[in-house]
């Protein structure tokens, strides 16, 4: 309903206005209001506001068509939840709340260009080269939701130019280390002293496990009398924050692994330390299910914790720096320098997917490449 008035210009002349809302902004929602003035009489400006009124009412859109991206996002996000774990889940919540709908949150879908979209992905680049083309691709899976959904008619993601990160030049430090750097690292930790430290950090070299699988460790996952260690979940972290147990990666990642004697012998060694140190703090840990590693009150340790052991150990040893996964990758290098094939590493890394394996092979120690020269020239002979 339009509200008319009158004024006075400046040289003391009236005249009348009038303010009328005419609907949503489509591009942020907000209420939009428009002013017209410059009307001789009060009648000239009721006709003029009631053709206006008029106007909206027949070309007025659609309620559906004007929803806004942040809604779209969270009728895709209450299907996607039910098809990934609850750790993928925390991840790409943070990943939109952080990135995405700030860009997109308050714009209805369907004003949102193709100019928009490629400012984001180019913004991303600047800001997260290594992340960007994730954060691209959720947003057009919120796109592609809104096109099924018939929101749009096309998905403008389609159609921006994906901003490609320029090869560096140099030669990259592996994350990992030989037989050789893994030896003299391990000299930096007291067995005796620090055995859980010593004890964690030969499991994750000599068998390979991921560093949630490694602090989901209970003692009955190890069967002492035949050498073994069974993986079957990982600690993870879920929803705000809060550290959650859930299956492995993949299926595969359900695995038994082998393991050799003095490995064997350092988590005997802990175990029996464990049972005195928990004792003194009033944990008994003889029941089913204690941790492997645990934290003060016999609780998860944090996810962070190998990392923040690993960091002045590393600046110690004067060795080049890499993370805790670079245990794994260092596991793998050295299987296949001990002549394992690609499909037993597979195997033991529980590697869903031969190309993971693959792509660790193609970072084996320099000896080996020598080796291969040496059997290259010998085969040759001219």
């Amino acid at each position: 309903m339009a509200s008319i008035k009158s004024y006075e210009t400046k040289d003391g002349k009236k005249l009348y206005l009038f303010k009328m809302y005419i609907g949503i902004d489509p591009q942020t929602g907000k209420k939009k209001q428009t002013t017209r003035r410059g009307f001789r009489t009060k009648k000239q400006a009721t006709l003029e506001a009631s053709r206006l009124e008029l106007e909206i009412s027949q070309g007025g859109i659609k309620q559906e068509n004007n929803i806004l991206f942040s809604k779209v996002y969270e009728q895709w996000y209450q299907a996607y939840v039910n098809t990934v774990r609850e750790s993928t889940v925390a991840r790409v919540s943070k990943m939109f709340d952080n990135h995405i709908l700030p860009y997109f949150g308050n714009k209805r879908i369907r004003t949102i260009s193709i100019a928009q979209c490629q400012k984001a992905i180019n913004d991303w680049f600047k800001i997260a080269s290594y992340n960007y083309r994730k954060w691209y691709n959720y947003t057009s899976m919120v796109f592609d939701y809104a096109v099924k959904h018939e929101y749009i008619d096309r998905n403008p993601t389609n159609l921006v130019n994906i901003p490609k990160k320029p090869t560096e030049y140099g030669d990259k430090t592996p994350n990992f280390w030989d037989k050789q750097e893994m030896k003299q690292f391990f000299t930096y930790i007291d067995p005796t002293k620090d055995t859980e430290k010593y004890t964690l950090f030969r499991v994750l070299a000599f068998t390979g496990v991921r560093r949630g699988e490694c602090l989901a460790l209970t003692w009955d996952d190890i069967n002492f009398s035949q050498e073994t260690l069974r993986i079957n979940k990982t600690l993870t972290q879920g929803m705000k924050g809060v550290q959650i147990i859930q299956a492995p990666k993949t299926r595969k990642s359900q695995r038994t692994i082998k393991l050799d004697k003095q490995t064997v012998h350092y988590l005997k060694m802990w175990r029996k330390e464990q049972r005195k140190y928990y004792l003194m703090l009033g944990f008994n840990t003889l029941h089913k299910g204690q941790l492997v590693f645990a934290n003060s009150k016999n609780k998860y340790k944090s996810l962070n914790t190998p990392a923040k052991w690993l960091a002045p150990l590393i600046t110690k040893s004067k060795l080049h720096k890499i993370t805790i996964h670079g245990f794994r990758h260092s596991h793998a290098s050295a299987l296949f320098s001990a002549g394992a094939s690609i499909k037993e590493v597979q195997e033991r890394l529980g590697h869903s997917d031969v190309k993971t394996t693959l792509d660790i092979y193609t970072h084996v120690t320099q000896k080996q490449n020598d080796k291969a020269v040496e059997k290259f020239e010998k085969y040759m002979n001219f």
